[in-house]
């Protein structure tokens, strides 16, 4: 009797969050461009003016990059301001300077873009002492080495346009630049497979960020491979004798995330054919794929009758439902007009159950485009303790959707905030305890598509009201645990062990 009484209660509180979302409208702005725009079209979302609402800067290849200025603290409505730069790939936000307000790297077709924030949603150029190159950029991600004062920068480049003998087995260099006393240094990653993604991540939680990479194999077709650079004075490559893996596919996206509570963060790589979910395995840098073990491989369209493989890009993980259990949004549409790939290709919203497996919900959802998306982002924009959805469209409008699903559970949002140049405490850990188990969040820059988050994280609390929260902060120690009310946006600061925490 107890049991079934358990069961009926889980399929009440299951059918009352079902996950909704409704369209919303936005500014028109699509990506375009040639061939050297078929990939990238990402999305960065950041708050560009300090008001507490997450605004967006969205890519446009050949169209202007366009901003995207929120202001309601309780509808969808954002100002579109274009701005005097084409070319774009993506952008990813991050402190540059030192100062409060928040910067940002564009990728483009020819040299990046570093851009100082002024903290009224206003951007110049900013000299960093980096003369960038002419190159076809498609990937980033940053970190603060320790004793650093300013950050360690990659950057992934695709397809060298200046070798005769391309495209195919044409992949360009990658670029490391680490802090010098007058400037930085470049060192160059080599060899380079046509990245289309990049994440420093301290993936064996030790205290310092390797720098993972993700390559696609339609360039670099032979001897390539997915890799994962150990940071130590000079970079080396993970090998066999390390434990990882000669993992090959059309990687696009990488995301990480501990989708099951072990302490120890699930990597999922998009791609052509099947998306990849790998776990760690052991101690060492060794992933195993478990995409069709938990249900998330999506690797053919599941409306719209075109059955051939499907085309990943974006990955982004969110609780959706706020039921204490992330799941995964994969934007999703053929790179042009490949012929072996679906055409109707539409993007995979995957929630995951009780039993960690995970089930398509985006037609049920309502996110099911069959626009060819590419980068995306899952972001509380209203502040209503939802995360709602972006998705950049490559030759079609951008779509927002606001997250309306009934009967969520509780949540809290969480901003880190610290003194000196790495302000939003780029490397910490964030946990959060729910006296069951307990959610870890590392704060980072780069992975994604062509695009990134910068600011609140989002834990999903389920039923649980008060949860207790502690901090690592970059190459420190943890805090003390403190006891905070769900339902909340709170900003926190260190306060020697302890934490400071103020309600937005």
């Amino acid at each position: 009797m107890r049991a079934s009484l358990v069961a009926f209660l889980l399929m009440t509180v299951a059918a009352l969050a079902e996950p909704r979302f409704q369209p919303a409208e936005v500014p028109y702005h699509a990506y375009d461009g040639g061939w050297e725009h078929f990939v990238g079209g990402g999305v960065g979302v950041l708050d560009c003016n300090g008001d507490g609402r997450p605004d967006m800067l969205a890519a446009g290849g050949s169209n202007p990059v366009t901003l995207f200025i929120n202001r309601s603290d309780s509808e969808m409505l954002f100002d579109a301001t274009p701005l005097d730069i084409v070319g774009s790939v993506g952008a990813y936000p991050i402190h540059l300077n030192g100062d409060a307000h928040v910067d940002l790297i564009v990728l483009r077709v020819g040299p990046d873009l570093a851009l100082q924030g002024d903290g009224a949603c206003g951007f110049r150029p900013l000299d960093l002492g980096i003369d960038f190159p002419d190159t076809w950029t498609t990937a980033f991600s940053a970190t603060w080495e320790e004793g650093q004062s300013v950050p360690t920068l990659a950057f992934g480049h695709y397809v060298d346009r200046t070798d005769p003998d391309g495209p195919f087995e044409a992949c360009d260099e990658n670029h490391l630049y680490r802090p010098e006393p007058e400037g930085y240094a470049r060192t160059v990653l080599i060899p380079g497979f046509c990245a289309l993604s990049m994440l420093f991540t301290d993936w064996s939680r030790g205290g310092r960020a390797d720098l993972r990479v993700s390559n696609d194999r339609h360039y670099y077709v032979k001897g390539g491979a997915e890799q994962l650079w150990e940071m130590g004075e000079i970079p080396r490559l993970y090998n066999q004798a390390d434990g990882w893996k000669g993992h090959q596919l059309w990687g696009m996206g990488i995301a990480a995330r501990d989708l099951d509570r072990d302490g120890r963060d699930e990597v999922f790589l998009s791609s052509m054919g099947d998306q990849r979910l790998q776990v760690q395995d052991g101690d060492g840098p060794t992933y195993v794929d478990v995409p069709f073990d938990r249900g998330a491989a999506a690797q053919r369209p599941y409306v719209g009758g075109d059955g051939r493989p499907s085309t990943g890009w974006h990955i982004a993980f969110g609780d959706i439902q706020n039921d204490g259990r992330d799941d995964v949004f994969i934007s999703k549409g053929n790179v042009q007009q490949m012929p072996g790939n679906a055409m109707e290709d539409p993007n995979n919203l995957l929630i995951q159950n009780l039993g960690g497996r995970f089930e398509e919900f985006g037609d049920r959802a309502g996110v099911a485009s069959l626009h060819r998306g590419r980068g995306a982002a899952l972001v509380d924009f209203n502040t209503d303790g939802l995360l709602d959805l972006v998705v950049v469209n490559r030759r079609a409008p951008l779509e927002l959707w606001r997250n309306v699903s009934g009967g969520a559970g509780h949540w809290l949002s969480v901003d880190l905030h610290q003194s000196g140049s790495n302000r939003a405490a780029v490397g910490a850990w964030i946990e959060v305890d729910d006296g069951a188990s307990v959610q870890s969040r590392e704060i980072t820059v780069g992975g994604g598509h062509g695009g990134g988050m910068l600011g609140s994280q989002h834990f999903g609390l389920g039923e649980v009201e008060k949860v207790r929260v502690r901090v690592r902060w970059p190459h420190g120690n943890w805090s003390n645990w403190e006891v905070i009310a769900a339902d909340q946006i709170i900003r926190i600061t260190p306060d020697g062990t302890n934490l400071s925490v103020r309600r937005y």
